[in-house]
């Protein structure tokens, strides 16, 4: 990325392999690969650093977490809000408060779920191997009972391990640590 300036103001910002038009010149996209440092300096133009980057998991921009823990929404006075659902009003049709809080899932939540929809996966793979035990008692191969045990250990961990964060840092460290069975 490169910025042209007007002294040490940046005024337009161009990727790489764009054109562009800069005090009445236009200048193909290949320029800024085929010109020299010199000739970039000569019309103002300089490397821009990088742009900030951050896991979009995790956060909504650079130093702005997402909410990690669940939250039951207020509106504007201090009131609780509920979830709205169908219901009559006057004889017609309209959306009124239900009885259940309306609640923002935090990270925990979302990855707990997450966890859960991983082992449930690799679990499905071999349910049909205990239904067979439970209707037919055939035997289930000591390998798929010694994986189905770790997987389940394994969303234990896990869940235990997420309820446990306090910061977004720890839950990271704790999704970037996870140990499922191959």
């Amino acid at each position: 990325m490169f910025g042209l300036f007007d002294s040490e103001t940046l005024v337009k910002r161009i990727s790489g392999d764009s054109d562009f038009e800069w005090n009445g010149i236009k200048y193909p996209a290949i320029w800024i690969r085929r010109s020299t440092p010199e000739e970039k300096a000569a019309i103002g133009m300089r490397e821009l650093p990088p742009e900030p980057t951050w896991d979009e998991r995790f956060y909504w921009g650079v130093g702005n977490p997402k909410l990690l823990n669940d939250r039951e929404e207020s509106d504007e006075q201090g009131n609780p809000m509920y979830v709205k659902v169908l219901g009559m009003v006057d004889g017609e049709p309209a959306m009124v408060d239900s009885a259940e809080r309306l609640v923002t899932k935090g990270l925990k939540s979302q990855w707990t779920a997450q966890v859960k929809t991983t082992a449930g996966s690799m679990l499905a793979q071999t349910d049909w191997m205990v239904v067979r035990k439970a209707e037919r008692n055939v035997a289930i191969p000591a390998d798929v009972v010694t994986k189905r045990a770790a997987i389940v250990a394994e969303c234990d961990r896990l869940e235990a391990a997420i309820a446990a964060c306090t910061t977004v840092e720890a839950l990271i460290a704790v999704v970037g640590a996870q140990g499922w069975p191959s």
